[in-house]
């Protein structure tokens, strides 16, 4: 007689998901977060990027990695990144293996040894800058390898030389 149009169910068929979660484009990058009411003295070490909305005083050593002072970020520290980026305020030397950008709110005091740098307008920067080359950097390490090679020669020629100054001071006495 009449029928309605919807499939009946069966408890033997399996159910059909055409459901595909979606998978992000890129992975999320590792961050860690230093929230405003947080106060950390002492010295911080990390292997992934660190984002400062609170106080550090001491030492900030993330090599290879970012560090980025917020707009709150108040910090009292010699710094050690790859990239330091700063919207806050910094009272410390920066050093960075790849640039350093002060944004419009950001204030820096301190001395800044970089490849790259970049300050924007309103931004506050006392100190000295060295713009480092990496070519330069690559040179002097060859060269720091060169004079540690050529080092021990010269260690083993003094103790031959020192026994003949001490044999002149002898025969003056």
């Amino acid at each position: 007689m009449l029928q309605s149009a919807e499939p009946k169910y069966t408890p033997n068929a399996a159910p059909t998901n055409n459901y595909t979660p979606v998978k992000p484009i890129a992975s999320p990058v590792d961050q860690a977060h230093i929230g405003r009411t947080l106060v950390i003295k002492g010295e911080v070490t990390g292997a992934e990027s660190l984002f400062i909305e609170g106080r550090i005083e001491g030492v900030i050593h993330c090599p290879g990695n970012r560090v980025t002072i917020g707009r709150n970020g108040n910090v009292a520290a010699n710094i050690t990144a790859k990239e330091v980026v700063i919207m806050g305020k910094v009272l410390g030397n920066v050093e960075c293996t790849d640039r350093l950008d002060i944004r419009c709110d950001g204030v820096l005091s301190g001395d800044v040894i970089t490849h790259r740098f970049s300050v924007e307008e309103g931004a506050v920067l006392k100190g000295g800058i060295e713009v480092r080359s990496p070519e330069k950097e690559a040179h002097s390490a060859e060269k720091k390898d060169q004079k540690a090679q050529y080092q021990p020669m010269q260690n083993q020629s003094k103790p031959a030389e020192a026994p003949k100054a001490m044999v002149a001071a002898a025969g003056n006495a």
